[in-house]
């Protein structure tokens, strides 16, 4: 939308310099060729300056959105382990009649994990009945979240399940379930408190790229069994039902991730 109003003020720019350029300097000037490049050279330094002033909002605005955090897990994801990562999934849920949303699914041979991201600020801790307490300490509001682990494995249930009328039968324990915290301002009290599963911002940071088929112990858990043509046989099913599941209607950033697109 940026790029449209930029366009459209470079034009109205171009027409003012046509319109009040002055006939004594023009006159003074070699030809008409010379009056050209003054304007051409006027609109480039115009779009220079707005292009630089538009690029910094839209930075800011970027790093302090929602969907900008999940695409850039995503992205951290596919830069670390490899694979494919299907962001913004909507899956029919049988019971309910209604669809789940699933941040992302990360896809790699032998292993699959339903992924939440949470972009939380302030400081995080837990309850007795796993439920989390966010204090925003801009707002001074505190929110109370449903377990977020518990969400993520009932996604993930709801997803075998949606897999299973399609045809493809996951082996036990072939699905791990993560949360991952990716704000630099978020505190969780005490973090020992928390499931492994829960990634803190600093455990995020810290990963580093690692071979094919190797993960850290916290990416672990995945199904490593079994003969090697019945896992590229799932690997392949399950590739092809994600890229064609029901997804979010967002066409944010669809160019450089994989969206699955709906039935």
């Amino acid at each position: 939308m940026a790029k449209i109003y930029l366009l459209k003020l470079l034009h109205i720019v171009s027409l003012h310099l046509q319109i009040f350029k002055p006939r004594q300097n023009c006159e003074e000037l070699d030809g008409s060729g010379n009056t050209m490049w003054i304007e051409i050279f006027g609109c480039l330094f115009i779009y220079k300056l707005f292009r630089r002033l538009l690029n910094d909002v839209d930075v800011l605005e970027l790093e302090t959105s929602d969907s900008s955090a999940l695409f850039g897990v995503a992205n951290r994801f596919e830069k670390l382990y490899g694979g494919k990562v299907y962001v913004g999934l909507r899956i029919p849920d049988a019971d309910t009649g209604s669809r789940q949303n699933v941040d992302m699914v990360l896809v790699t041979e032998g292993d699959a994990v339903v992924i939440s991201v949470k972009n939380l600020s302030g400081i995080v801790y837990l309850n007795a009945d796993g439920s989390w307490n966010c204090e925003s300490g801009n707002k001074h509001q505190t929110e109370r979240l449903p377990d977020p682990l518990m969400e993520t494995k009932k996604q993930a249930s709801i997803l075998e399940s949606y897999l299973e009328q399609r045809g493809v039968a996951l082996p036990e324990g072939y699905f791990s379930c993560k949360v991952v915290l990716p704000n630099p301002n978020l505190r969780i009290i005490p973090s020992s408190d928390f499931p492994s599963e829960v990634i803190t911002y600093d455990q995020w940071v810290q990963q580093k790229p690692e071979p094919k088929r190797m993960f850290s112990g916290w990416l672990k858990g995945g199904f490593r069994g079994g003969k090697k043509e019945m896992q590229e046989s799932i690997h392949e099913k399950l590739n092809f039902i994600l890229r064609t599941a029901p997804m979010w209607d967002s066409p944010l950033y669809a160019s450089s991730f994989v969206l699955a697109s709906g039935l």
